[in-house]
């Protein structure tokens, strides 16, 4: 079923400042979208059902992308559970309930690959939702995003809403969480590479073995595949948003080495946990609805690298530091 969405529909973008949220909203603004609804933190508490109604019932968004939600790596998942459960359950639950109770005609609601089980049959096709226990590193978040997707299908079994999910692979790129705390694994290697470089550190720690594979989306083409389900996708059934192809750890710090800083030698600390083994989506489903990612890794990683130079010289003319300060 296709979608038709009119250039000055009101499309609510929730999350608009995050990773995902960013490119969501540049690539409606690229698809000529003229009414594109957002809001700051500050102005709206998704964590809060009293505030996320009032909200909708005065900007009633007949379109909805529900990307927000409190996001981070292993260290992040493993010391802040009780943050990365209320938080996803309270805004999944919020934005969906305000969502049917205001009538928006369509929502998109963005999961993880994460919400899989630890051992899943690799690649992971949708129908193993469920299957098995899910990786301890991560499973407060998993249980939530699980929450969300049930969330929508509840809603589309009780009420008819059409309410879809999509599930996508890790994520990087502009706008994306270069903190060493609670980023992923792609922007922390990147800031550890980048910092052992203007420091002149002959050696960059990498946590694990190095021997967990993991599959990379651009941000970009995951906004993209966001557009493209809201207007090609209706279903029950969460669908899988990935590239269909993953390398170790070992090597993807051997790609980001050698765009940041080829002479480092890389340091892997055993004692630190590895992850999930593997996380692979079976892609199958929506390449088959006509849709493929168009920016290959090495790209989206020099790019991506690009922007975090490029940022970090922004801040540091806006804190004084630049030339002629």
């Amino acid at each position: 079923m296709q979608t038709e969405i009119g250039p000055d529909a009101r499309i609510y973008v929730a999350g608009h400042a995050g990773l995902v949220g960013s490119a969501v909203v540049r690539r409606l603004e690229r698809a000529g979208f003229t009414n594109i609804l957002t809001a700051t933190r500050a102005q709206l508490d998704l964590r809060d059902q009293s505030e996320v109604s009032h909200w909708f019932k005065a900007n009633r968004p007949e379109y909805v992308f529900l990307v927000a939600g409190t996001v981070g790596g292993i260290l992040a998942n493993s010391t802040r559970p009780a943050e990365f459960i209320y938080d996803n359950l309270m805004i999944h639950g919020t934005v969906v309930y305000a969502a049917h109770e205001y009538a928006t005609k369509k929502l998109l609601y963005l999961g993880s690959s994460c919400i899989y089980p630890r051992q899943a049959t690799q690649p992971i096709t949708e129908d193993q939702l469920l299957t098995g226990p899910l990786e301890p590193t991560n499973e407060w978040y998993a249980i939530a995003k699980i929450a969300g997707i049930k969330l929508c299908q509840a809603y589309r079994r009780q009420y008819g809403c059409d309410f879809v999910s999509a599930m996508p692979t890790n994520l990087y790129g502009p706008d994306d969480n270069f903190d060493l705390d609670s980023s992923h694994v792609l922007p922390a290697l990147i800031r550890k590479f980048h910092d052992a470089k203007l420091t002149g550190t002959p050696e960059v720690e990498i946590w694990g073995t190095g021997s967990p594979k993991r599959e990379f989306l651009h941000v970009d083409d995951l906004a993209d595949a966001c557009l493209f389900l809201m207007e090609h996708y209706s279903a029950d059934e969460h669908i899988n948003v990935g590239t269909g192809v993953d390398l170790p750890i070992r090597e993807l710090a051997e790609r980001i080495r050698a765009v940041v800083y080829p002479e480092a030698e890389l340091r892997f600390d055993t004692s630190k946990p590895d992850g999930t083994p593997r996380k692979l989506l079976d892609v199958r489903r929506l390449h088959d609805l006509g849709w493929s990612p168009s920016i290959d890794l090495d790209t989206g990683i020099r790019t991506t690298y690009e922007w975090f130079v490029a940022q970090q010289a922004t801040t540091a003319v806006l804190r004084g530091y630049g030339t002629g300060a």
